[in-house]
């Protein structure tokens, strides 16, 4: 997280948590309005538009990308780091850059593998929702591994300043 002297967060990270957050919520909502709204329609008219169940696949795709995105804005994603309670702060702050090092790869890595699969999936021509193209739904997938990618780069460099001497 971005912060000046004072430790108010900068205008351009309040900027990106309002976008991040804002899409989440609208990502969500539209979730749950299309599950909801097509349960309804099955059990009143024992079926529902065939586009649904694909748009919420695909939302799913977003809203795992984003929340992604917004854990690891505050470095509260998900981890399995036994050792990282007991060590004392010094090294606790090198398996952390160690972590957030590896981690920052491994998602430039899936980002360029994502980028390779969008591609594909425009020169093949694959379609979605009866005819639109499914690259602009998939571009999720780059943008967020390569946006987790500097992200943790960031995280990773944190740590590294904050590292004893």
């Amino acid at each position: 997280m971005t912060r000046d002297p004072e430790g108010s967060e900068s205008w351009p990270a309040r900027l990106g948590r309002r976008v991040e957050n804002t899409a989440l919520v609208l990502l969500l909502t539209a979730m749950l309005a299309l599950a909801v709204g097509q349960i309804l329609l099955r059990v009143a008219t024992g079926s529902g538009p065939g586009w649904v169940d694909e748009a919420l696949r695909l939302l799913v795709l977003w809203v795992g990308m984003f929340g992604a995105l917004a854990a690891s804005r505050d470095d509260r994603q998900l981890r399995i780091d036994l050792l990282s309670r007991y060590l004392p702060p010094g090294p606790r702050r090198m398996v952390e850059l160690f972590v957030h090092a590896v981690t920052s790869v491994i998602c430039a890595v899936m980002a360029w593998q994502a980028w390779r699969f969008v591609a594909a999936e425009a020169e093949f021509g694959a379609t979605l929702f009866s005819g639109l193209p499914a690259w602009p739904f998939q571009s999720v997938l780059p943008v967020g591994f390569a946006l987790l990618a500097w992200r943790h780069a960031v995280l990773a460099a944190g740590r590294l300043r904050s590292a004893p001497a």
